[in-house]
């Protein structure tokens, strides 16, 4: 799930630093320090490159901002130092005085939902959370391994393509981490019998959960390297949909 963020009106291509761009680049999840960056800028102006083909080669994945403030400074310090790379001019890695180093935040955990439902601003939270904190992403990981052995045997057994196996996955694991995270009690492993046929007697699964399930669906079907197939598309949207709702009747103390 992807999200656009503004910026600021004054905008300056103005290196601070490497320390402040170091934390920059560590904020928003590149893998670089401000000496790769150097390095890849040269490479890029030797072989006639812009800096529009440098940058987003720094970042993995689409980088993450907490504020709209931080991505313009990250964007400022980036274009300032190619210009000094572009000019030829030398560069100091260490300034006086140094700019504060940029802290990141610590991800906020969604409050829980229950004994009630959750709503579009908890599927939110609980997503963000899990994607900006890897330790509790991870641990989530473990707890959907060693409890739902029935929903992972389902999907073992459809013979899927390795797309269409990642993205069933990786969105099962997402609405278990997030029910786990706004249910305390927790979830027992679901029941096998949900995930081969309609549940007419399962309560009704909330709009936001389905809501987040559909979307990252339909990313998987636009997606521009490995779009799923309308056929398996199909076979993985009903696993979803009946994972879903076995992960959402699997609720301890429901």
């Amino acid at each position: 799930m992807s999200r656009s963020r503004g910026r600021g009106t004054d905008f300056e291509h103005h290196f601070e630093g490497a320390e402040a761009l170091d934390g920059l680049l560590e904020l928003a999840g590149s893998p670089c320090d401000t000496s790769e960056v150097i390095v890849r800028m040269r490479t890029a102006r030797a072989e006639g490159q812009p800096h529009a083909a440098v940058i987003p080669t720094l970042f993995p994945k689409e980088p993450r901002f907490a504020s709209p403030e931080v991505a313009q400074r990250l964007f400022e310090n980036l274009l300032g130092l190619w210009d000094l790379v572009a000019e030829g001019k030398p560069i100091r890695t260490e300034e006086e005085p140094r700019p504060p180093r940029p802290k990141k935040p610590k991800p906020v955990r969604p409050p829980p939902f229950a004994p009630g439902e959750p709503g579009s601003e908890f599927v939110e939270l609980a997503w963000r959370y899990l994607e900006d904190d890897p330790k509790e992403r991870t641990r989530r990981e473990h707890s959907f391994d060693n409890r739902q052995d029935a929903l992972l045997g389902e999907l073992d057994g459809m013979g899927l393509t390795d797309e269409g196996y990642a993205a069933a996955r990786h969105l099962l694991f997402e609405l278990h981490a997030m029910l786990e995270l706004g249910w305390p009690p927790g979830l027992a492993s679901v029941d096998p019998a949900v995930l081969t046929r309609e549940d007419t007697e399962a309560p009704p699964v909330p709009q936001p959960l389905t809501a987040y399930a559909d979307e990252a669906l339909f990313e998987a079907e636009q997606d521009e390297e490995h779009p799923l197939a309308a056929e398996e598309l199909a076979r993985v949207r009903t696993l979803v949909r009946r994972g879903l709702a076995a992960l959402w009747k699997a609720r301890k103390g429901s």
